[in-house]
């Protein structure tokens, strides 16, 4: 091991070639070892960096694991490089200079400090890695971890900048942590939404309340699209004209909030709109009717089981067919209802296994509404607005066979 009597003693015999008056204290000589140090400093550094960019990187691209990738894509090992000179010149100073230099003190201080930046440095690098190499996996779409990053990324800040404010003030690290006690309140009002957001971060992570990619709906902050990314603090929404919106995380678990997730992993899209039948044009089906009727395909096993259905009824009740009084008959609405129906059970595009159904509403002063309630297969937002747009095509072009009408309200004015 070298002492620093020695290595002094020859470095100050090499200098008195020079300056016969050479001492500890000289200007020549305290030069003269920063000098060295950072050539020393120079000279391992390019053997770091020869190593982190030669050896590693071929290992990496041998490697068929993704997280050394990812470790290389975000500069892990090239941030490493540099704390090795920084460690080096921490080490060597005492070997050169004496520790009651001011000089010295500097060095010192200086070079701690840049190992703790490095360090900060390097394991942001380590921890989007981590993130990355999260989000590219299946559980993502369970629980979110950007939020938790940050906490990590925040916390390794707040412990570097304890240590380099320790180290120049040379306080004990923990007698600073002693005196964050006076300024507490100071601290919750400045991280006052990190730790709303950090408390919310948990709740969404632990209910799974919202994932990164799901599209939620906040009415009252005008976001409505894609969650782009939850963060500690902030969540970014694409919205679907293109524009992002950022709010508040917490704001997640305080407000209402709409999440489509439900839709996207089910089986369809729901389709639920009502069309509205003026009511003056709803009447009995008459024979003649019934005959044009049965020529459709979808609806002709329908009358015949619904004409047998009430001559048994009329039977068994003494009845005469020709009595419309008494007797019962076919509606052009209720038959037009049994089609429509028969037309979405026969809809390719639609899910048969999820609800389907055509329902009349309350009568209203704008028509009788038939609401139409089923659900798309295809769930893209184009693709189900077209079938969705095709159904109601047929439906309104169907409703003059069936002697109906839309309700449509005319203006007086010309």
């Amino acid at each position: 091991m070298l002492e620093r009597e020695t290595v002094q003693n020859w470095l100050m015999t090499k200098l008195s070639l020079i300056d016969k008056d050479v001492t500890e204290q000289s200007w020549s000589f305290q030069l003269t070892a920063v000098l060295l140090l950072i050539v020393f400093a120079y000279v391992i550094f390019k053997f770091t960096h020869f190593v982190m960019r030669g050896r590693i990187e071929k290992l990496v691209a041998k490697s068929k694991n993704n997280w050394d990738d990812e470790l290389q894509k975000h500069g892990f090992f090239k941030r490493c490089g540099h704390i090795v000179p920084a460690i080096f010149i921490y080490l060597m100073t005492p070997l050169f200079l004496s520790d009651s230099d001011l000089l010295y003190s500097i060095i010192q201080k200086s070079m701690l400090i840049y190992i703790v930046l490095s360090v900060v440095w390097a394991c942001s690098a380590l921890f989007n890695t981590v993130e990355d190499v999260y989000n590219a996996s299946e559980l993502a779409k369970r629980a979110p971890i950007t939020g938790f990053i940050q906490v990590a990324k925040l916390i390794i800040l707040i412990i570097a900048i304890l240590l380099v404010i320790s180290s120049l003030l040379n306080k004990s690290p923990l007698l600073l942590l002693s005196g964050l006690g006076a300024v507490t309140a100071i601290l919750l009002l400045l991280f006052r939404d990190t730790i709303l957001g950090f408390v919310a971060g948990i709740q969404i992570a632990a209910n799974r309340m919202v994932n990164t990619g799901d599209w939620i709906e906040l009415q009252k902050y005008g976001a409505d699209g894609e969650v782009l990314e939850v963060g500690l603090t902030t969540v970014k929404v694409q919205n679907w004209d293109k524009t992002i919106s950022t709010l508040p995380t917490y704001t997640l678990i305080s407000d209402s909030v709409k999440n489509w997730r439900g839709m996207s992993e089910s089986g369809g899209r729901r389709i639920k709109r009502a069309i509205r039948i003026d009511i003056k044009s709803i009447d009995f089906c008459d024979a003649s009717t019934l005959d044009q009727y049965k020529k459709i395909r979808y609806i002709s096993e329908y009358i015949e089981r619904k004409l047998e259905q009430l001559r048994e009824y009329h039977n068994q009740q003494n009845i005469d067919e020709q009595d419309l009084l008494n007797g019962r008959r076919l509606t052009n609405i209720g038959t037009f209802r049994a089609y429509v129906t028969a037309y979405l059970k026969n809809h390719p595009q639609l899910n048969k296994d999820m609800t389907m159904m055509v329902r009349q509403l309350p009568p209203t002063e704008t028509g009788l509404p038939l609401e139409i309630y089923c659900f798309c297969a295809d769930k893209n937002w184009v693709n189900y607005e077209g079938v969705q747009a095709d159904i109601f095509d047929h439906v309104l072009a169907m409703l003059p066979v069936f002697n109906l009408r839309a309700y449509q309200r005319v203006s007086d004015q010309s």
